[in-house]
């Protein structure tokens, strides 16, 4: 395992199809029309946690296990729009078994708008068997 560097910034990149909006509505039991019925132009509108699902995605890529997510939301996310998440690693601390870290997470839609804001903290074990 590599230990998370202090300045690390990763991206991910993601746009949300309708058929994911209905499946996460019926995973999560938020099925407000909102999500479910298309706007005047034909989108259905993200839930905030399915955007928040970008930074676990880059989390999962660390092998970060997250203790602590915060996010705001800012602008609404709708299907067919293309959200760019960034990570920056701001702390990390080493200790016998793990490295603690605490992440700034950033997506923002092709239009360059702040959709979401958050911090992320969690750790990565030393050894992969943890």
């Amino acid at each position: 395992m590599t230990a998370p560097e202090e300045g690390t910034t990763r991206t991910f990149e993601r746009t949300f199809t309708p058929e994911e909006v209905r499946q996460f509505a019926a995973v999560s039991g938020d099925e407000q029309s909102r999500h479910l019925e298309p706007d005047d132009e034909g989108r259905l509108l993200v839930h905030g946690l399915l955007t928040a699902t970008m930074p676990t995605k880059i989390g999962g890529d660390m092998q970060v296990l997250g203790r602590s997510m915060n996010f705001e939301f800012h602008e609404p996310v709708y299907t067919g729009e293309t959200v760019t998440c960034e990570l920056t690693v701001e702390e990390v601390a080493e200790r016998a078994d793990r490295y603690d870290l605490s992440a700034a997470v950033t997506c923002e839609n092709d239009e360059g708008e702040t959709v979401m804001t958050g911090t992320v903290e969690g750790l990565v074990w030393k050894h992969s068997d943890q």
